[in-house]
């Protein structure tokens, strides 16, 4: 018998926000996000290491990714109608700015970049591509849409002098 989980993801976790929050609403700063995001990567990442870590934001990007398609884009069947809704979404949602540069779906490839991203735009440089949940998160997204498994990686970051984040996303053969 499997063990039991207390928080298996489901929607629901993110509860009703008119009901807790009728005065703040949805939203918060995103220093806010960031000190979530950063303390939870120090504390795994002294537990575990830093690949193990990476690992782990990689695949609950991914999870958020297949979920967050599933929530709203379920729909749409057609790869134009998806980048359109996308980077609608993205704005709307404050994720960032999305952008195709590279499609070409007959080879499984794909080059798109997310400017003013969530996760980094404005850290200092370090020389370290650092959106890995953005990798998974992509990828998700992909292999929700195509039913392809897509390897995703940053290849340029804000923290590592480029002003966007871009990603190359490829079929995994």
């Amino acid at each position: 018998m499997g063990e039991s989980r207390q928080y298996k993801f489901s929607w629901d976790l993110l509860g009703d926000l008119s009901i807790g929050r009728p005065n703040l609403g949805n939203t918060t700063r995103v220093e806010v996000y960031r000190l979530m995001q950063y303390t939870f990567r120090d504390i795994l990442e002294a537990t575990y290491g830093t690949e193990e870590t990476d690992r782990i934001f990689y695949d609950a990007g991914y999870m958020a990714g297949t979920e967050f398609f599933k929530h709203y884009l379920h729909k749409i069947n057609n790869i134009k109608d998806l980048i359109k809704e996308l980077q609608s979404l993205f704005n709307e949602l404050g994720i960032g700015i999305l952008r195709i540069e590279k499609l070409d779906m007959d080879k499984g490839e794909i080059v798109l970049t997310v400017s003013e991203d969530l996760d980094c735009s404005g850290l200092p440089e370090n020389g370290i591509e650092i959106c890995i949940y953005d990798e998974g998160f992509i990828s998700g997204l992909l292999e929700a849409f195509t039913g392809k498994a897509f390897k995703v990686k940053e290849i340029d970051c804000w923290c590592t002098g480029d002003r966007t984040c871009r990603f190359k996303a490829n079929v995994e053969h």
